[in-house]
């Protein structure tokens, strides 16, 4: 398994927002996604946006905190990145 989250430093709507990514698959990001109970519906192409106030638990779970360029190059090495 390999989840990666960056630091929620993306302001949305008075929140700060992280990026969650499988490099391995989207099945695996959505199995992930589910046990922090993230509807699929709040899915956007190749990630999910996930609130600060569910980053310690999506690390607690197993993600991976790492910068955000990584993440996005990990993601395109992966051949899962869309292009919006």
């Amino acid at each position: 398994m390999t989840i990666l989250i960056d630091k929620p430093i993306w302001p949305f709507r008075g929140e700060r927002w992280s990026h969650l990514v499988s490099d391995v698959s989207y099945e695996e990001l959505h199995g992930f996604a589910s046990e922090l109970g993230i509807p699929r519906t709040a899915f956007q192409g190749d990630h999910y946006d996930i609130p600060e106030r569910m980053w310690i638990q999506a690390v607690e779970l197993g993600a991976i905190q790492t910068d955000p360029r990584e993440l996005v190059r990990r993601l395109r090495d992966s051949g899962l990145r869309k292009r919006q």
